[in-house]
């Protein structure tokens, strides 16, 4: 049996924590941003953990991460 090929894209854009967990960055923070308030944009720049009803799917996407 082959092995499972990783989408690169989705490689890059996600990444495990120490316990495990997948964690991926926000988006809408490329433009606009005089319409946000400062603390919106503030959270906007860390990483949020993938929903628990995605986890299968990204296991699919990036199999060995």
């Amino acid at each position: 049996m082959p092995k499972m090929k990783t989408k690169r894209s989705a490689r890059k854009r996600l990444k495990v924590t120490g316990t495990g967990k997948l964690m991926r960055r926000r988006g809408l923070k490329r433009h606009m941003l005089e319409h946000k308030s400062p603390k919106r944009r503030r959270h906007l720049g860390k990483s949020a953990p993938v929903s628990p009803a995605d986890h299968a799917r990204i296991k699919a996407l990036v199999p060995y991460l």
